[in-house]
């Protein structure tokens, strides 16, 4: 029965095989506080709802308070980030920054909330032994609760820290894909590769649905776009957003056009 559950619940978030999934990361407050295009975070989230995006990423907090507003339309899928990291903060201080991570709810509590999936990081690469061992600990506990209650898992695995010249490099992403694949998980959220050729080798060599992170804002939304393009390419699953989309200079016109080149219709929806 969990694993129905499970299949149910991750063809709500990807849409099926035939089908590449647009979803959008706005979880970042909780660690980067409220950037900007996070300002109004229950308007946001309507605006992603209304653009029909597949799933959207959150925090539970807003889980909660989206659920308690008056949004009557079709929701999309909702993927509950259940962990808190100093990864980012440590990264951006060349390794001078220490290393933790804390789990902040359970896949138990993200059903509760309505959520259809839950996400963790898992982290490899910082020359930090201690921290690393707590992080595939931590990724294989939620995914044994995640497969008792029948909640799909994506693991946001990435390469970072002093041991990481670039984290795009197919061998560390060949590395942690199939480290989550292994413990457990159903999808892996992850960098790319910088090219489809190397992408498309990575995505063939993980036995899991990969969607490519969007990561730091890119200089335009035609390069956005053309990250998007190029996951498409890379036989990806889709595409997993955050500043890209809510930093965009139209938002509304960027998802409609990064959902024609999911679908393979571009061609439909000529640049402006």
């Amino acid at each position: 029965m969990s694993d129905c559950g499970k299949k149910v619940r991750l063809c709500r978030v990807l849409g099926g095989a035939e089908h590449r999934a647009l979803v959008v990361a706005f979880d970042h407050a909780l660690v980067l506080g409220p950037i900007p295009g996070t300002e109004d975070p229950l308007g946001q989230i309507r605006r992603f709802a209304e653009a029909r995006v597949d799933a959207v990423l959150l925090n539970l907090g807003l889980i909660r308070q989206f659920a308690n507003s008056s949004f009557a339309g079709p929701l999309p899928a909702l993927i509950a980030r259940l962990d808190w990291t100093t990864v980012w903060s440590a990264v951006s201080s060349n390794g001078g920054g220490d290393l933790r991570s804390a789990l902040l709810a359970r896949p138990e509590d993200a059903l509760r909330h309505g959520a259809d999936a839950v996400l963790t990081y898992m982290v490899v690469g910082t020359g930090d032994t201690d921290f690393e061992s707590k992080e595939i600990a931590r990724t294989a506990e939620v995914a044994r609760e995640c497969e008792r209650i029948g909640m799909p898992l994506i693991v946001e695995s990435l390469a970072r820290g002093k041991n990481v010249q670039n984290p795009g490099d197919p061998k560390w992403l060949n590395l942690h894909t199939r480290m989550a694949t292994e413990l457990g998980a159903d999808a892996v959220k992850t960098d790319y590769t910088g090219d489809p050729v190397s992408m498309q080798s990575v995505v063939e060599g993980c036995p899991i649905p990969i969607l490519v992170l969007g990561g730091s804002r890119q200089g335009s939304d035609e390069e956005a776009l053309g990250v998007v393009r190029d996951a498409v390419l890379a036989g990806a699953a889709g595409v997993f957003f955050g500043r890209n989309v809510f930093q965009a200079a139209n938002m509304g016109l960027f998802l409609q056009r990064a959902r024609a080149v999911l679908d393979g219709t571009e061609m439909l929806h000529p640049k402006p």
